[in-house]
């Protein structure tokens, strides 16, 4: 058994904090996990884990062992995925994070399409609402809007999205239609966790910034629990205009303040180095960069009128 496997399957359990889903993930038998797991401990002559009947957990070894494993692992990734540029292929495992909201509209339907078309190609997505560091948790691209947050890695701004401001026009109704920004004092603010406001935030109008005051009402990871709890009336948030202008449209949600802009939300693709080659990362920076552009432009057409007998 080669080391690096042996360094792979120690990786995958503590990640799954479990034998049996490392093993699932490994497409192995969790005895075989386990017998892994001691090849390791035997070879490095150190425990490396806490064994318990909720899971596994690190040693203090474990943990120096867990920090240098993913450093390697990510090294060998990114060697064999510049040997596979040089013959213009696209193959190997693939690591991304990104966010739930852009991972189900965006990030995940367009690596679908990728596996497709190659099919030596092993695509490991995962959705997270949270900011990873790619190079520390091994990950050869992380796809994010907001904010970079601290990593070792390299970002690179791939587009911006328009947000509004929205809430449900039953909310409305109860606590009355804010007209001036200072207004928003009366509603409750629902926030995603990565988009600290800090009391206030930025509208703009005929050119001009207003720091308009926010009032946190509720602060959630799950941006599906934050539009749930839009829909029944906690409060009003912010989100791309692009994946809930249908919403808008059909009158389930109404803007907050329409005639003030709400700031863009930059996206970023972050990557562990700027010098190594990797065609499948351009591949998916591409793609999703097109599809973006794509759901602006189909969201800045006017909808065609109805016409009624």
């Amino acid at each position: 058994m080669d080391r690096l496997s042996l360094l792979e399957t120690f990786v995958v359990a503590l990640d799954e904090g479990s034998l049996n889903r490392a093993a699932q993930r490994r497409g192995m038998t969790q005895s075989a996990v386990s017998q892994q797991i001691k090849q390791l401990e035997s070879l490095l002559g150190q425990q490396l884990l806490h064994r318990s009947a909720r899971g596994v957990q690190a040693t203090r070894a474990g943990d120096l062992v867990f920090t240098h494993a993913q450093g390697l692992l990510g090294g060998y990734d990114r060697l064999t995925a510049e040997l596979d540029s040089l013959n213009a292929s696209v193959s190997g495992t693939f690591r991304i994070s990104t966010s739930t909201f852009l991972g189900r509209s965006v990030v995940g339907p367009l690596l679908l399409e990728l596996d497709r078309q190659y099919p030596d190609l092993d695509i490991v997505m995962r959705l997270e609402d949270r900011l990873v560091d790619v190079v520390r948790e091994n990950y050869d691209l992380a796809i994010r809007s907001g904010k970079l947050g601290s990593t070792d890695g390299v970002g690179r701004k791939i587009a911006e999205l328009e947000t509004v401001l929205f809430a449900s026009p039953a909310y409305l109704d109860a606590v009355g239609r804010p007209q001036q920004p200072e207004d928003l004092l009366r509603l409750k603010f629902i926030q995603l966790h990565e988009d600290q406001t800090e009391g206030f935030f930025p509208l703009h109008r005929d050119g001009e910034e207003v720091l308009a005051p926010i009032r946190v009402g509720f602060t959630a990871d799950d941006p599906e629990l934050i539009i749930q709890a839009v829909t029944n009336g906690s409060g009003y948030t912010r989100a791309p205009r692009p994946f809930v202008d249908d919403q808008l449209r059909d009158s389930t949600f109404e803007q907050v303040l329409p005639e003030y802009n709400a700031p863009d939300k930059d996206v970023f693709a972050v990557f562990p180095s700027r010098h190594s080659i990797d065609r499948r990362r351009e591949l998916v920076i591409d793609g999703v960069t097109e599809r973006l552009t794509q759901i602006h432009r189909r969201a800045a057409q006017p909808r065609p009128a109805t016409i009624t007998a």
